[in-house]
């Protein structure tokens, strides 16, 4: 409610069950983000109002998404999520599978989804120079797939509260820091 109060309307949340309370109970004019990861089973839960799901990880999900916001006759902003980092614990889409997605037409089929950039999350470590290039190479991916996807591909959502800083120099424009600003999540409560 501070940062609400101060000014800020869109909010990114990581789990699905947080972000629909917080809905219930916060300001109908804020835009909510999701930011984590999400599973096609509760898709149902935030399409009715999210404002832009940031972790589209495959087509699977792509094609849920579309189904459930038709289901409440809106156009849902996503973008889609790029495996860059050398973890296998992240998720998403590799070059040959974005360019498969638009060669197949399947997002022409999309009427109730609108894919507007990319979102990567690089690899967890202390090797600047690492992270640098993972979100350099995202940013080149961006620019490639730019006039494949259209005129509302514009975002490019890279870099946490760790990393942002390189991100930003990187090419993001948009960036996750809701550590910086509310701290860690304590998940033991």
């Amino acid at each position: 409610m501070e940062a609400y109060q101060a000014g800020q309307r869109t909010f990114g949340e990581n789990k699905v069950q947080e972000m629909a309370a917080k809905q219930e109970v916060m300001s109908k004019d804020i835009r909510w983000h999701m930011v984590g990861h999400l599973q096609s089973n509760k898709v149902k839960f935030i399409v009715p109002f999210v404002s832009l799901i940031h972790s589209v990880d495959s087509q699977k999900l792509l094609a849920v998404i579309d189904k459930e916001a038709a289901k409440v006759n809106r156009v849902v902003d996503c973008l889609l999520q790029v495996h860059i980092a050398t973890e296998d614990t992240k998720f998403g889409f590799d070059r040959n599978e974005l360019l498969s997605l638009v060669n197949s037409g399947a997002l022409g089929g999309y009427s109730h989804v609108r894919v507007c950039g990319l979102m990567g999350m690089a690899t967890f470590t202390n090797d600047q120079e690492q992270v640098r290039g993972e979100f350099g190479g995202l940013n080149r991916l961006f620019e490639e797939m730019k006039p494949l996807f259209g005129k509302h591909f514009t975002q490019l959502s890279m870099g946490m509260s760790g990393d942002y800083l390189l991100a930003i120099e990187e090419g993001s424009t948009m960036v996750r820091v809701g550590s910086s600003i509310f701290g860690e999540r304590n998940y033991a409560i």
